[in-house]
């Protein structure tokens, strides 16, 4: 957002012209001005302010239609993310899913083997530690974070797996 307009609607937001200043938000300062006729200066006085009030109050009913507008807009975005988040997870979902249904070993056992070997090599430098060996700091905040992403990982997606299974179990 352009600091001029961040500016105007904070003190829009400040006089208690919510409607106007969610209005420009929706549509931008030049469609606002050209639907309700006016021009609204970047920085308005104390006099421009009461006039702005006066006519948020004389546009009321426009005004709360572009931030209806605004709002329905907000939700179809939140909507989408929502959708592809889903996606992401019934994608995740599908690929584990085809790891368990492989013949392969290696495949069927990565996740575990990848979260044992974190949690060992963790493990090891808490005992390096403990010892008075100073592993660098890097390396373990590294590896925590591995930790903390496989954890959620395999843990969080078996949950959206059973999830899963028993909304299948459910429709059938």
């Amino acid at each position: 957002m352009i600091p001029i307009v961040a500016s105007l609607l904070g003190t829009l937001a400040q006089n208690g012209l919510g409607l106007l200043s969610s209005a420009i938000q929706a549509k931008g300062k030049e469609v606002v001005e050209n639907a309700l006729g006016v021009k609204i200066s970047d920085n308005p006085t104390e006099a421009e302010v009461a006039k702005l009030r006066q006519l948020q109050y004389d546009h009321e009913e426009r005004l709360l239609e572009l931030g209806i507008e605004k709002a329905r807009i907000e939700q179809e975005e939140l909507k989408a993310l929502l959708a592809a988040k889903v996606a992401e997870d019934t994608n995740v979902s599908r690929r584990w899913e085809a790891d368990m249904s492989s013949d392969s070993w290696l495949s069927k056992n990565i996740r575990p083997g990848t979260l044992v070997y974190i949690l060992t090599a963790y493990l090891l430098f808490a005992g390096l530690s403990a010892a008075g060996i100073q592993v660098q700091e890097s390396y373990v905040q590294l590896l925590g974070q591995w930790g903390m992403l496989v954890m959620t990982a395999y843990f969080g997606g078996r949950t959206v797996e059973k999830v899963m299974e028993m909304r299948k179990g459910g429709k059938e």
